[in-house]
């Protein structure tokens, strides 16, 4: 699904992500499938397909949008509370991340809350294997 406010391609979001994550939800709030953007250049956060159902901004969350953000502490993981700085940071002391094994390790012991901690609605992994490639390169360039 298209963003309503820039056009990048949006996913689906459960109803229980956004209104665990939306600061104050209106009353009367339509029971329609939302969509999250996730375009850094993008203020909306949440919309519809519904053109009467409301739309959320970053400032309507009560979390900062990990992937709008470009100051630091900028949110990897919901859950547990890493940033992308603190993956930055271990690999600069150690020269790798162990934040993914750690948040596997909570996930398979069932103590995640994606579903209503990430504004995304989902598990955090796959951009904290990113990020922490990302900072494996940079560090590999930094040494050459």
């Amino acid at each position: 699904m298209a963003c309503p406010a820039n056009g990048a391609r949006s996913k689906r979001v459960d109803a229980l992500t956004v209104k665990s994550l939306v600061r104050k939800l209106p009353l009367g709030m339509p029971n329609t499938q939302y969509y999250f953007c996730d375009a850094s250049d993008c203020e909306l956060v949440y919309f519809a397909l519904d053109t009467e159902a409301p739309t959320f901004r970053r400032e309507d969350l009560v979390v900062r949008v990990g992937a709008k953000e470009t100051a630091d502490p900028i949110p990897i993981c919901y859950c547990f509370g890493f940033t992308r700085q603190d993956i930055r940071d271990e690999i600069g002391s150690t020269g790798k991340s162990t934040v993914a094994e750690r948040i596997k390790a909570e996930v398979e012991a069932g103590h995640c809350a994606c579903e209503v901690k990430n504004p995304s609605g989902k598990c955090c992994l796959g951009d904290v294997t990113r990020a922490a490639k990302d900072g494996l390169r940079r560090l590999q360039a930094s040494t050459i």
